[in-house]
């Protein structure tokens, strides 16, 4: 099946440039079925995307291509495409991700995130409602759900019992009245190292086909509290301060107080670790993706490390050091 999708992949570019030679070669995949392959002329690059029809739709990317651009940030140019068989035609946006960066040269970290910041500036400030489907209460309670089905009942094979349930559904409540309490804009909603590019202008944004409209904290939580990546606290709190004063000032609908803004930034976090758990363990025993196992680790440390802080979260604390079958710790750091 792969290789049929190929040939019909490599077909339908030479159709658009038939007078041009061209080679194909493996770009990147990601979490979904989509792959991505560069297509080198003599004379350029382009990217193509493949995404089988059956399992995916071309068309979310396409809408929030055209809304990111408009914003004014980085995103692939659409040059051609073909719906109907899954096929887009992409500028290159070269391959060098933030995480290789950083990876090779910590020291870059300051100008990257300042540059990450400014686009995600931009794209909040074009937010407007009615254009991206809503992160409602609907949409984050079946993300946590990914939880107790994936990471809970199949990587840790425990179950949980009435009273744990209560309790997990109790804190689950609790995090999405504080999400949907959170101001809404455009959310990118897998803002990190890996779908942000080093180009000119940088960055360059990739992956955001799953754009929301939803609480302004999220993307800041995938970014700087991220699975692939880890920053001391301090320097993160530091990060965070500096997108607080920019988002002030640009009249974005932050909290007034920053210990507010960071609580949301905390909780918002909160939900996406519960979620991201649930995801790399339904993408290692449904889709047999083992290299998100290895992650898992840091998305449990930042999932602790908040729970302990804040006094609403310490039955989740509980319940994890009882699934896991650990002892439960002494609550360390500070609590709201």
């Amino acid at each position: 099946m792969m290789m049929e999708r190929l040939q019909l992949l490599e077909n339908w570019i030479k159709a658009r440039f038939p007078d041009k030679s061209f080679t194909l070669s493996h770009a990147s995949a990601d979490a979904s079925f989509r792959r991505y392959f560069r297509a080198t002329f003599s004379d350029s690059t382009l990217i193509v995307m493949d995404a089988p029809p059956q399992q995916e739709d071309c068309a979310p990317f396409v809408h929030v291509a055209h809304i990111f651009a408009a914003a004014g940030v980085h995103v692939p140019a659409i040059l051609a495409e073909d719906q109907a068989q899954g096929f887009l035609l992409l500028s290159d946006l070269e391959s060098t991700t933030y995480l290789q960066a950083l990876n090779n040269d910590p020291g870059s970290a300051d100008r990257l995130y300042r540059d990450a910041v400014a686009a995600l500036l931009e794209i909040q400030l074009a937010s407007r409602p009615g254009v991206l489907p809503d992160y409602d209460e609907a949409l984050l309670l079946r993300e946590l759900s990914l939880f107790p089905d994936w990471y809970l009942a199949r990587h840790l094979q425990v179950a949980t019992d009435a009273n744990q349930k209560i309790a997990l559904d109790g804190v689950f409540k609790q995090i999405v009245q504080n999400n949907l309490a959170q101001p809404r804009v455009f959310v990118h909603r897998d803002y990190h190292s890996r779908n942000l590019m080093v180009t000119a202008p940088n960055p360059g944004i990739l992956d955001f086909q799953d754009a929301v409209y939803g609480p302004i904290t999220y993307d800041l939580a995938s970014l700087f509290k991220d699975a692939y990546i880890r920053w001391e606290e301090e320097r993160v709190l530091d990060w965070i301060i500096r997108y607080w004063e920019k988002a002030r000032k640009l009249g974005l609908p932050v909290a007034a107080d920053f210990a507010d803004f960071y609580r949301d930034f905390e909780w918002m976090g909160v939900q996406r670790h519960i979620k991201v758990l649930g995801i790399f363990a339904r993408l290692y025993y449904r889709d047999g993706k083992d290299s998100y196992l290895r992650d898992m680790p840091l998305v449990m440390e930042y999932l602790r490390k908040a729970c302990e802080r804040y006094r609403e979260l310490h039955p989740l604390l509980t319940l994890l050091d009882t699934l896991e079958g650990k002892q439960p710790e002494t609550k360390v750091g500070y609590t709201f």
